[in-house]
Protein backbone atom coordinates (compact mmCIF):
# COMPACT_ATOMS: atom_id res chain seq x y z
CA UNK A 1 0.00 0.00 0.00
CA UNK A 2 1.27 3.72 -1.01
CA UNK A 3 -0.70 6.47 -0.69
CA UNK A 4 0.01 10.14 -2.32
CA UNK A 5 -2.18 12.70 -0.43
CA UNK A 6 -1.97 16.32 -1.17
CA UNK A 7 -3.20 18.95 1.37
CA UNK A 8 -4.43 22.55 0.05
CA UNK A 9 -5.88 25.50 1.19
CA UNK A 10 -5.01 28.93 2.24
CA UNK A 11 -3.37 29.45 5.75
CA UNK A 12 -5.60 29.65 8.81
CA UNK A 13 -7.30 26.67 7.67
CA UNK A 14 -5.10 23.70 9.21
CA UNK A 15 -3.76 22.26 5.76
CA UNK A 16 -0.21 21.64 7.66
CA UNK A 17 -2.20 20.17 11.00
CA UNK A 18 -4.30 17.61 8.80
CA UNK A 19 -1.26 16.65 7.14
CA UNK A 20 0.63 16.01 10.60
CA UNK A 21 -2.50 14.29 12.12
CA UNK A 22 -2.40 11.78 9.14
CA UNK A 23 1.41 10.87 9.79
CA UNK A 24 1.25 10.49 12.93
CA UNK A 25 -1.82 8.21 12.97
CA UNK A 26 -0.11 6.62 10.25
CA UNK A 27 3.03 6.06 12.52
CA UNK A 28 1.09 4.87 15.12
CA UNK A 29 -0.72 2.33 13.16
CA UNK A 30 3.19 0.88 12.30
CA UNK A 31 3.35 2.46 8.38
CA UNK A 32 5.99 4.60 7.29
CA UNK A 33 5.16 8.26 5.84
CA UNK A 34 7.04 11.33 4.92
CA UNK A 35 5.11 14.85 5.01
CA UNK A 36 6.32 18.30 3.34
CA UNK A 37 4.68 21.18 4.13
CA UNK A 38 5.00 24.33 1.93
CA UNK A 39 3.72 27.58 3.07
CA UNK A 40 2.83 31.13 1.04
CA UNK A 41 4.43 34.17 1.66
CA UNK A 42 2.19 35.12 4.55
CA UNK A 43 0.84 32.20 6.84
CA UNK A 44 -2.60 32.95 7.67
CA UNK A 45 -4.49 33.60 4.58
CA UNK A 46 -2.09 32.99 2.23
CA UNK A 47 -1.44 29.49 0.53
CA UNK A 48 -0.48 26.00 2.14
CA UNK A 49 -0.23 22.68 1.31
CA UNK A 50 1.34 19.67 2.29
CA UNK A 51 2.01 16.39 0.52
CA UNK A 52 1.87 13.24 2.76
CA UNK A 53 2.90 9.96 1.68
CA UNK A 54 1.77 7.28 3.61
CA UNK A 55 3.01 3.21 2.81
CA UNK A 56 3.61 -0.38 4.24
CA UNK A 57 7.46 -0.18 2.57
CA UNK A 58 10.21 1.83 3.01
CA UNK A 59 9.75 5.60 1.06
CA UNK A 60 12.82 6.04 -1.37
CA UNK A 61 11.35 9.84 -2.51
CA UNK A 62 8.62 12.28 -0.38
CA UNK A 63 8.16 14.23 -3.44
CA UNK A 64 4.70 13.83 -4.86
CA UNK A 65 4.32 14.65 -8.27
CA UNK A 66 0.95 13.28 -9.22
CA UNK A 67 -1.35 12.79 -6.17
CA UNK A 68 -3.31 9.51 -5.79
CA UNK A 69 -5.54 11.85 -3.07
CA UNK A 70 -6.25 15.34 -3.16
CA UNK A 71 -7.85 17.40 -0.53
CA UNK A 72 -8.74 20.87 -1.29
CA UNK A 73 -9.78 23.22 0.91
CA UNK A 74 -10.00 26.36 -1.48
CA UNK A 75 -11.05 27.64 -4.93
CA UNK A 76 -7.60 28.35 -5.82
CA UNK A 77 -5.94 25.60 -4.67
CA UNK A 78 -8.75 23.28 -6.55
CA UNK A 79 -7.25 25.11 -9.71
CA UNK A 80 -3.91 24.44 -8.78
CA UNK A 81 -3.69 20.59 -7.95
CA UNK A 82 -6.76 19.55 -9.89
CA UNK A 83 -4.33 19.24 -13.19
CA UNK A 84 -1.66 17.05 -10.61
CA UNK A 85 -4.13 14.30 -9.82
CA UNK A 86 -3.43 10.78 -10.47
CA UNK A 87 -5.77 9.71 -13.56
CA UNK A 88 -8.02 7.64 -11.20
CA UNK A 89 -7.19 9.46 -7.82
CA UNK A 90 -9.52 11.16 -5.47
CA UNK A 91 -10.77 14.81 -4.95
CA UNK A 92 -12.35 15.79 -2.20
CA UNK A 93 -13.06 19.58 -2.27
CA UNK A 94 -14.69 21.70 0.09
CA UNK A 95 -17.88 22.97 -1.33
CA UNK A 96 -18.74 25.46 1.31
CA UNK A 97 -15.96 27.78 -0.16
CA UNK A 98 -15.30 26.33 -3.99
CA UNK A 99 -18.22 27.09 -6.08
CA UNK A 100 -17.11 26.07 -9.27
CA UNK A 101 -17.09 21.67 -10.26
CA UNK A 102 -14.04 20.20 -10.75
CA UNK A 103 -13.11 19.77 -14.82
CA UNK A 104 -11.82 16.63 -14.98
CA UNK A 105 -13.86 13.62 -15.76
CA UNK A 106 -11.11 10.87 -14.59
CA UNK A 107 -11.02 11.52 -10.99
CA UNK A 108 -13.38 10.37 -8.37
CA UNK A 109 -14.75 13.94 -7.05
CA UNK A 110 -16.61 14.44 -3.85
CA UNK A 111 -18.15 17.54 -3.08
CA UNK A 112 -17.80 18.29 0.63
CA UNK A 113 -19.50 21.69 2.79
CA UNK A 114 -17.34 21.17 4.94
CA UNK A 115 -17.43 24.77 6.73
CA UNK A 116 -21.41 24.49 7.10
CA UNK A 117 -21.03 20.98 8.84
CA UNK A 118 -18.07 22.35 11.21
CA UNK A 119 -20.18 24.99 11.68
CA UNK A 120 -22.92 23.39 13.09
CA UNK A 121 -20.65 21.49 15.46
CA UNK A 122 -19.04 24.41 16.96
CA UNK A 123 -16.34 25.70 14.63
CA UNK A 124 -16.06 26.28 11.28
CA UNK A 125 -12.30 26.07 11.83
CA UNK A 126 -12.88 22.57 12.25
CA UNK A 127 -13.44 22.09 8.82
CA UNK A 128 -10.11 20.23 7.35
CA UNK A 129 -11.80 17.53 10.39
CA UNK A 130 -14.69 17.23 8.60
CA UNK A 131 -12.25 16.24 5.50
CA UNK A 132 -10.07 14.08 7.52
CA UNK A 133 -13.13 11.89 8.44
CA UNK A 134 -14.05 11.26 5.49
CA UNK A 135 -10.57 10.62 4.14
CA UNK A 136 -10.32 8.01 6.69
CA UNK A 137 -13.35 6.48 5.70
CA UNK A 138 -12.99 6.00 1.75
CA UNK A 139 -9.06 5.21 2.73
CA UNK A 140 -9.25 3.22 5.91
CA UNK A 141 -5.56 1.79 4.77
CA UNK A 142 -4.12 5.70 5.20
CA UNK A 143 -5.33 5.05 9.41
CA UNK A 144 -8.29 4.41 11.30
CA UNK A 145 -10.37 6.85 12.57
CA UNK A 146 -9.60 6.11 16.19
CA UNK A 147 -5.81 6.70 15.05
CA UNK A 148 -6.69 9.99 13.75
CA UNK A 149 -8.40 11.21 17.04
CA UNK A 150 -5.57 9.39 19.09
CA UNK A 151 -2.87 12.10 17.71
CA UNK A 152 -5.44 15.07 18.66
CA UNK A 153 -3.88 15.81 21.96
CA UNK A 154 -0.26 15.50 19.80
CA UNK A 155 -0.90 17.37 17.10
CA UNK A 156 -3.13 20.25 18.07
CA UNK A 157 -1.12 22.88 19.74
CA UNK A 158 -2.36 23.52 23.58
CA UNK A 159 -4.20 27.39 22.70
CA UNK A 160 -6.31 25.07 20.83
CA UNK A 161 -6.81 22.14 22.39
CA UNK A 162 -9.63 23.60 23.26
CA UNK A 163 -11.19 22.51 19.92
CA UNK A 164 -10.56 19.03 20.41
CA UNK A 165 -14.17 18.09 21.29
CA UNK A 166 -15.38 19.75 18.47
CA UNK A 167 -12.69 18.29 16.38
CA UNK A 168 -13.75 14.94 17.07
CA UNK A 169 -17.59 15.61 15.96
CA UNK A 170 -16.70 16.98 13.06
CA UNK A 171 -14.46 13.90 12.33
CA UNK A 172 -17.68 11.59 13.28
CA UNK A 173 -19.12 13.93 10.86
CA UNK A 174 -16.78 13.40 7.59
CA UNK A 175 -16.68 10.00 8.68
CA UNK A 176 -20.37 9.27 8.71
CA UNK A 177 -21.09 11.06 4.85
CA UNK A 178 -21.78 9.12 1.95
CA UNK A 179 -18.78 9.77 0.48
CA UNK A 180 -20.44 8.90 -3.14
Amino acid sequence: MREEIIFAGFGGQGIILSGTIVCLAAMREGKRVTHIPSYGAEMRGGTANCSVVVSDEEIASPLVPHPSVGVVMNKPSLIKFEPKLRKGGILLYNSSLIDIEPSRKDLRCIPVPANEMAEQEGSARSANMVMLGLLVKIKPEIASLDSIEATLEQAVSARHRNLNEINKRCLARGFDLDGE
